[in-house]
């Protein structure tokens, strides 16, 4: 069964215009072309860049946060109770008005009690800023040397200033080294991203990133396999352009630094919205999906392959939205630019005014206080 499975799947009509096959991507003349196998590669490699982030977060990533100031929030945990304890982890984080009302009578706590241990008890739960820190300094890290690398490699090819170009010859296009190298790594990379997505921080926008990781996955492994290889290596140049701006953002965001999260965070949004919502869909698509059908007939991996691509484009519309959205926000009030995805801790602050009125009704029983001790008035006259 397996082997009717494999020889379905592998069938030539799936991946090829009529009239083309897996004959014609054999190594011949000193030629030599991607094959299926290759991938596997990318497994070992992205094991190494699961080791390589752990060794590089302690030993730059940290001292780097520590050098730009970074100061992180001190929480203050929480006091164990069984009955709480197990209403958060198997009901709900968030309980409504009656809820915390039957708590009360289970644990004997006011309604503020309760309330407040909650609300510390998620913020236990919260990524801290160094962790978000050393995540970002990571993917800022790989995002960059990723754009120099795949720019070093495309800058003396015709289809980086005419993409019509990728086509030239297809599907008999040699594979050269640093194409090689160029997709091995970067399909390594986003299996690390999958691979960790358990430990690393989740943003309210968690669904779409694996969407969007498995999408790119199966993108890079199909264009690998049908030798799509001169647009792959044009869709994951275009999408490391704008994305190490949006991680140094980050990192000088989590680290205080206002004005420079600010001005870069700018930067990052105009080369999103041009290489995304302009460059991808128009110059990108347009020629994987429009040009093609004037060279062949459309087949399987034509659909598939653009498909793919649309799923991307609609997670670039989606957070454009939201870019925009703070871009705006930033620039007609001149707020902090803050990041919508992020779950941010909440504050103490019926805490402090629980805090407040204790010290006031303190106050009124037992005189004024100062500095957590009863001032004794040592001026008063004795009548004789």
């Amino acid at each position: 069964m397996l082997s009717e499975l494999s020889e379905w799947f592998w069938q030539e009509r799936l991946w090829f215009p009529e009239g083309l096959g897996w004959a014609d991507l054999e190594d011949r003349d000193e030629r030599v072309y991607a094959k299926a196998q290759d991938l596997w590669v990318a497994l070992p490699i992205a094991l190494v860049f699961l080791v390589i982030r752990q060794v590089f977060e302690r030993t730059v990533a940290i001292p780097l946060a520590s050098l730009l100031g970074l100061k992180d929030t001190v929480r203050i945990k929480v006091p164990h109770n069984p009955t709480l304890e197990s209403y958060y982890c198997n009901i709900t984080k968030n309980p409504t008005q009656s809820s915390v009302a039957n708590l009360c009578k289970q644990t004997g706590y006011s309604e503020r009690q309760v309330q407040r241990w909650f609300r510390r008890r998620r913020n236990q739960d919260r990524p801290s800023l160094l962790k978000k820190f050393r995540e970002a300094s990571w993917r800022f890290t790989f995002y960059l040397l990723a754009f120099i690398a795949g720019l070093g490699a495309l800058i003396d090819k015709p289809w980086l200033y005419d993409v019509k170009e990728m086509w030239q010859g297809f599907p008999v296009l040699t594979l050269l080294p640093s194409q090689y190298w160029y997709y091995m790594i970067e399909l390594g990379f986003y299996s690390s991203l999958l691979f960790s997505v358990a430990s690393d921080v989740k943003r309210k926008d968690f669904k779409e990133q694996i969407v969007h990781h498995v999408a790119t996955i199966l993108l890079i492994s199909f264009s690998w396999c049908v030798n799509y290889i001169r647009a792959g290596t044009l869709i994951m140049l275009v999408h490391d352009s704008s994305d190490y701006f949006l991680e140094s953002a980050k990192m000088f965001n989590y680290a205080g630094w206002r004005n420079a999260c600010n001005y870069i965070f700018i930067v990052f949004a105009a080369v999103f919205i041009i290489t995304r919502l302009v460059i991808f869909p128009f110059w990108i698509i347009y020629c994987t999906w429009v040009y093609p059908v004037t060279i062949y007939k459309p087949f399987f991996g034509y659909y598939f392959f653009n498909g793919l691509l649309m799923i991307l484009q609609c997670l670039h519309i989606f957070w454009a939205v939201l870019i925009i959205r703070i871009a705006i926000r930033f620039l007609t009030s001149n707020e902090k630019v803050d990041d919508d995805r992020s779950d941010k801790d909440e504050t103490d602050e019926s805490d402090e005014e629980e805090m407040e009125a204790e010290d006031k009704n303190h106050v009124k029983t037992n005189g004024p206080v100062q500095n957590g001790h009863t001032v004794h008035n040592n001026n008063h006259s004795k009548t004789e």
